[in-house]
């Protein structure tokens, strides 16, 4: 019974790392903004967005092309500004 209860301890421990790493990822918009997201959004369709991988990594052509913008909270940049939703 001992051995069960540290089984199922570490397998759920094991679930929830998963889930928690498996939600990041980054967004860049058409502006070439670019903030990491702790979960996955629904962003509106009119909103131009590319969800990538949190291991995304502009090449090293783009570094004019795009830049970090980093805030806290569900929204995306549009113009520079932030827009919450």
């Amino acid at each position: 019974m001992k051995y069960l209860g540290t089984a199922l301890l570490g397998a759920a421990g094991i679930l929830a790392l998963s889930v928690i790493g498996a939600s990041a990822a980054i967004v860049c918009n058409e502006d070439g903004d670019c903030w990491h997201v702790k979960q996955s959004y629904d962003y509106p369709p009119d909103v131009r967005v590319h969800v990538y991988g949190d291991d995304w990594k502009w090449g090293d052509g783009d570094a004019a092309r795009y830049r970090w913008r980093e805030h806290e909270g569900r929204g995306y940049w549009r113009g520079g500004v932030w827009v919450g939703f």
